[in-house]
This record gives C-alpha cells, sequence and structure tokens, in this order.
C-alpha cells in the first residue's frame, strides 16, 4: 500500500472513531434514553457509515481545492475552517439522517415527528461535528505523519500563522 493510501485510511479511522463516538455519546445523550448499549450500537453503526463514506470520498482533495478557489491556501487557518465545513458538510447529514432514521425505527409507542426529531439532532450534530473536526484533524494528521513517514514535509500546511 502506497504511503498516501495509508495515511487516508489511518485519518479516516481516526476521525471516524472520534467523530462517531462524539455524535453517538451527544445523539443517545440528547435522546433522553441514554444507555450503555444504545451508545455502543449507535457508535459502531455511525462509525460503519463514517469509514464508507472515509473511502470512498476524496476529503483532501475537495478540502485543497475548495481552498483554492476560495483564494486562502495560504490561510492555514481560515483553509483549516473551510476543510473543517466542508468534512462536516458530507459527513455529518449523512450519518445523522441515518442514525435517527435507525432510532425512529426503534420506538415503540409515541414517536415524536420525524422532521423534529431530524432537525434537532442535525443542527446539534452539525455544530459538534464541526468543532470536532476543526480541533482534532490537524493533530491527527501531524501524529499520523510522524509516525509513518517520520521526517516527511507537510509543506507548511499544518502550521498556523
Amino acid at each position: 500500500m502506497d504511503m498516501g493510501k495509508k495515511i487516508k485510511l489511518h485519518m479516516s479511522l481516526m476521525m471516524g472513531i472520534t467523530l462517531s463516538a462524539c455524535l453517538s455519546f451527544v445523539g443517545t445523550f440528547t435522546s433522553g434514553s441514554f444507555t450503555p448499549a444504545a451508545f455502543i450500537v449507535s457508535f459502531l453503526e455511525s462509525l460503519v457509515i463514517s469509514l464508507i463514506i472515509g473511502y470512498f470520498v476524496p476529503m483532501k482533495l475537495l478540502e485543497d481545492k475548495a481552498c483554492e478557489k476560495a483564494g486562502i491556501t495560504d490561510k492555514p487557518l481560515a483553509c483549516r475552517a473551510l476543510g473543517s465545513l466542508i468534512s462536516d458538510l458530507i459527513y455529518t447529514p449523512v450519518i445523522t439522517t441515518a442514525m435517527v432514521t435507525m432510532a425512529y425505527f426503534k420506538i415503540q409507542g409515541g414517536k415524536p415527528p420525524y422532521i423534529i426529531m431530524w432537525g434537532k439532532s442535525m443542527l446539534i450534530s452539525l455544530l459538534v461535528a464541526y468543532l470536532i473536526v476543526f480541533l482534532v484533524a490537524q493533530n491527527y494528521m501531524k501524529f499520523i505523519m510522524k509516525s509513518i513517514a517520520p521526517g516527511a514535509p507537510d509543506g507548511g500546511k499544518n502550521k498556523q500563522k
């Protein structure tokens, strides 16, 4: 496996685990029916979806092209903020819609309207996921680069001004 694929795989795993854990916790906690079992099931379902998206979507390429089109490639913090938004808008709606739909069909008895469940979850998830991606993705990439390709230059993209 070439280095680029290794980096993508590691980043996908690390971000998938982190986002799935955080979003599953927030989702089951805000549902009002948090149980360890519900959290674990939600986490595993979310992780599978996240890994599938990570396998098929070239996030780094999309983020780099967006920064280039926005004219902010020389502004690391702005580029990181835009990249986090792009990642959030790709992953979060898919994962949240799937998770809310699965949860909705598991509810016995007095179900709230689906659109209310989905809307509340989507707003919370978009905010939480954006913050998580913005805060951890850069550090994960630095860790991956050190462990997979020690001494490899990152072109200065991971340094903040």
